[in-house]
C-alpha cells in the first residue's frame, strides 16, 4: 500500500478521499488554486501546495503544475477525483512517465471510452447493444445535419469528450439544428478542450440506469449492481438511488453481464460506471465513466464497501478483496446533490458567500459529503455543489422519509439553493410510488417549481422577532438615557410598533406590542403569542402560539431571508426612518444573471428583434447561458464584446422595448 498520495482535485471529493486514506494510514497532499487556499480539503490533508490561479484551465487542468507538486510532495501516487483530469489519458501518461502510480484505468482504457464515438463503436463489435445514432469522424455541420434527418427527430447531441450534461443539446426539429450544433460544440470546447460531437435518436420515456463495475490487474472483474440516476436537470443528476425501483433479478443480471463485458473489452482497472438508457424491455449503452462517479456513496451503502479503498488496493496490484458471488446488497440509498442554484431560473448556478451553513446532526442518519463550511464562497470558476447527502434505509420509503426529514434540518443563507426543490421532489406521490423516469422533473414542472407562495405567519413573526431582538440589543450605552428603551415606551398609550415588510411587491405588516418578556403580533390583523430568542449557534428559537420551531434569520441589510422545515423566504424590511429610494424601471437594460464570460454576441446596436431571440450567450462554470429579448424591440447597445468578463448585474445590452 501506498505511504503517500496527492489528490489532483478538490471540494468534497478530496475529502472523501482524504477519509479513508487517513483510515488506511496513508498521507495525503492536497492541491489548491488561489480561490481555493483556505478550502476545506487543504485544511484537511497533510500537505498542501498551491497550483496557479483560479481558473481551472491554469491549475487544476495544468498537468505540469500536478505532476510538480507531486514530485515536490514525495507522493507515490495520484487519485484524480471525478471531474478535471480524472479521465484525462495524457494525465494518466504523463504519472506513469514520472514513476508515480496513477490511481485510474490504463491510458489505453481512458482512450478508448473517453471519446463516446469510439466507445460506441467498440460496444456495438462486443456485442453491447447501442441507442440508435451517429458516432463517426465527420464533424461537419452538413454531415451532422444529414446524420440527424437520418436517425430521425427529435435527436440528442452529445459532446464526445465528456458528460456531465455538458456539451449536450435536444433538438426537436431541423430548423434548430445548427444553433444547437453551434452551442453544443462551443460548450464542449470549454469544458472538455474537445468539441466533438455525436448524434443520437432522443428517447422520450427512458430511465438513466448505471452500473457499478471494478477489475483488477489479475483479470478479476465484476459489478457491484446498479443506481437509478433518472432525475435529472438540464442532463445533469439531481437524485441517485440503489437498487433501481422496479428493477427485475433478470435485467440486473443482463445488464451486469454486459458492463463486465464492456470493461473487459478495454482491458479495464479499477473503478468504473458503464451508463445505460433503458426503455420498455429495452437497454442500450450510453457511454463508460472511466472514474468514480459522484453518485458512488448509494452503492457503499447497500454493499457496505469502502470503493476508494478498493480504487487504492487495486492501484497497489492487490486483487479485487471479493468475488461476484461474494456481493451483497441490503437496504436501499438515496443521494440528493444540494447545489447553490436557482431552481426558479432554469437551476442557474448561484455564486456567493455561504453566510450560514447549518447541517443535520447525527442523529439524523445522514451521509453527507461536502467540500465547504460556513463563510465559505462558493466562486463562478468550480462546480457550484455545497454537499452530497446520501440516507440508506431498511426499504426505499424509509430511506425517502429519512433523507427528507435531514435535508429539511438543512439550513443555509446568504445564497440560493436547490433544498427546497429536492424536498418537493422528495415528497412527490409519483416520485414515491417509483413512477418515473428522465422527464419527471419536466413533467411535473408546475408541482416541482410552483410559483412562490407567501410567506407563512411563522416565517413573518420569525422575521420580526429577530429584528426587535438585535435592535433590543443596540440601545445607548448609558442605562438612565431615554434612548437606551428598546420596549416601545409611549406616553400614555400601549407599547407597539409597526414593522412593514415586502414580499415581492406585496407589503406585510406585523405590529409588535411588547409584554415584556413575551410579544403580542398583529399579523396582517390576526393576533398571535410570540417569544423568542437567540440559540448558541446563532439561529432563532421561537414560540408562535404554542407551536416551537428553529429557524435560521439571516439580515444582509435591508433583506432578510428565514429558512426554516417548511421552506424559505426572503422578504425586505421597509425602514420608515431611512426609506428605500424607488427602483428603477426593469427596462431598457439586460443583465447578467451572474458572474461570466461573454461566449458569443449575437445582435448589433440597431437591430431589430423579436421577443425571445438570442442576443448573447454567457458561458459561466462551463455552462452557457443565453441572454433573450423579453419583448419586441430594438438593440440600442451592446456594452461588451466576445471574451469579456463580466459581473452580476452588469448592464450587457441597452434594449428599448417596441412602442
Amino acid at each position: 500500500m501506498f505511504g503517500k498520495i496527492l489528490i489532483a482535485n478538490r471540494g468534497e471529493i478530496a475529502c472523501r478521499v482524504i477519509r479513508t486514506a487517513r483510515r488506511l494510514g496513508i498521507r495525503t497532499v492536497a492541491v489548491y488554486s488561489e480561490a481555493d487556499a483556505a478550502a476545506l480539503h487543504v485544511a484537511q490533508a497533510d500537505e498542501a501546495y498551491p497550483i496557479g490561479p483560479a481558473p481551472a484551465r491554469e491549475s487544476y487542468l495544468s498537468i505540469p503544475r500536478l505532476i510538480a507538486a507531486a514530485q515536490r510532495s514525495g507522493a507515490e501516487a495520484v487519485h484524480p477525483g471525478y471531474g478535471f483530469l480524472s479521465e484525462n489519458a495524457g494525465f494518466a501518461e504523463a504519472c506513469a512517465g514520472a514513476g508515480i502510480v496513477f490511481v485510474g484505468p490504463p491510458p489505453s482504457a481512458i482512450r478508448a471510452m473517453g471519446s463516446k464515438a469510439a466507445a460506441k463503436a467498440l460496444m456495438e463489435r462486443a456485442g453491447v447493444p447501442l441507442v440508435p445514432g451517429y458516432h463517426g469522424e465527420a464533424q461537419d455541420e452538413r454531415h451532422l445535419a444529414q446524420a440527424a434527418r437520418h436517425v430521425g427527430y427529435p435527436v440528442l447531441i452529445k459532446a464526445s469528450a465528456g458528460g456531465g450534461g455538458k456539451g449536450m443539446r435536444v433538438v426537436e426539429t431541423p430548423d434548430k439544428f445548427a444553433a444547437s450544433l453551434a452551442s453544443a460544440k462551443r460548450e464542449a470546447a470549454s469544458a472538455f478542450g474537445d468539441d466533438r460531437v455525436l448524434i443520437e435518436k432522443y428517447l422520450t420515456r427512458p430511465h438513466h440506469i448505471e452500473m457499478q463495475i471494478f477489475a483488477d490487474r489479475h483479470g478479476n472483474a465484476i459489478h457491484l449492481f446498479e443506481r437509478d440516476c433518472s432525475i435529472q436537470r438540464r442532463h445533469q443528476k439531481v437524485v441517485e438511488e440503489a437498487p433501481a425501483p422496479g428493477m427485475s433479478d433478470e435485467r440486473r443480471h443482463a445488464m451486469g453481464e454486459a458492463a463486465v463485458a464492456a470493461a473487459c473489452a478495454v482491458g479495464y482497472v479499477g473503478a468504473g460506471t458503464v451508463e445505460f438508457i433503458a426503455e420498455g424491455h429495452a437497454f442500450y449503452f450510453m457511454e463508460m465513466n472511466t472514474r468514480l462517479q459522484v453518485e458512488h456513496p448509494v452503492t457503499e451503502a447497500i454493499t457496505g464497501l469502502d470503493l476508494v479503498d478498493w480504487q487504492l488496493r487495486v492501484a497497489a496490484g492487490e486483487k479485487l478483496p471479493l468475488r461476484q458471488e461474494d456481493v451483497a446488497a441490503r437496504g436501499h440509498a438515496v443521494e440528493v446533490r444540494l447545489y447553490a442554484e436557482d431552481p426558479a431560473r432554469d437551476f442557474l448556478p448561484v455564486t456567493g458567500r455561504l453566510r450560514r451553513l447549518r447541517m443535520p446532526d447525527a442523529a439524523s442518519g445522514l451521509r453527507i459529503d461536502t467540500g465547504v463550511r460556513e463563510g465559505d464562497t462558493v466562486s463562478v470558476h468550480y462546480d457550484p455543489m455545497i454537499a452530497k447527502v446520501i440516507a440508506w434505509g431498511e426499504d426505499r420509503g424509509t430511506a425517502l422519509r429519512r433523507l427528507a426529514a435531514g435535508l429539511a434540518r438543512y439550513r443555509i443563507a446568504g445564497l440560493t439553493t436547490n433544498r427546497d426543490f429536492l424536498l418537493r421532489v422528495l415528497r412527490q406521490p409519483d416520485f414515491v410510488a417509483g413512477a418515473f423516469d428522465t422527464g419527471f422533473i419536466e413533467r411535473h414542472r408546475a408541482e416541482l417549481l410552483p410559483v412562490p407562495a407567501p410567506a407563512p405567519r411563522l416565517a413573518l413573526a420569525a422575521a420580526s422577532l429577530a429584528l426587535l431582538l438585535e435592535q433590543a440589543g443596540a440601545g445607548s450605552g448609558d442605562p438612565h438615557s431615554p434612548w437606551h428603551r428598546r420596549d416601545f415606551w409611549r406616553l400614555n398609550g400601549a407599547s407597539w410598533r409597526d414593522l412593514q415588510w415586502a414580499e415581492g411587491e406585496a407589503p406585510r405588516l406585523v405590529r409588535a406590542y411588547w409584554r415584556g418578556p413575551r410579544y403580542r403580533l398583529e399579523i396582517e390583523g390576526e393576533a398571535s403569542d410570540a417569544a423568542a430568542e437567540i440559540t448558541p449557534a446563532g439561529d432563532l428559537a421561537i414560540d408562535l402560539d404554542g407551536r416551537r420551531a428553529e429557524l435560521t434569520v439571516l439580515r444582509q441589510g435591508d433583506e432578510v431571508t428565514v429558512v426554516g422545515d417548511d421552506g424559505s423566504w426572503r422578504l425586505l424590511y421597509i425602514d420608515p426612518v431611512a426609506p428605500r429610494a424607488a427602483e428603477a424601471a426593469a427596462g431598457g437594460r439586460l443583465s447578467a444573471p451572474m458572474p461570466g464570460k461573454v461566449a458569443q454576441v449575437l445582435a448589433a446596436a440597431g437591430a431589430k428583434v423579436k421577443r425571445g431571440q438570442a442576443l448573447m450567450v454567457l458561458e459561466a462554470m462551463k455552462m452557457e447561458h443565453t441572454i433573450a429579448a423579453p419583448a419586441d424591440g430594438t438593440v440600442e447597445r451592446v456594452n461588451y464584446a466576445p471574451g469579456d468578463l463580466v459581473e452580476e448585474g452588469a448592464e450587457l445590452i441597452g434594449f428599448a422595448v417596441e412602442g
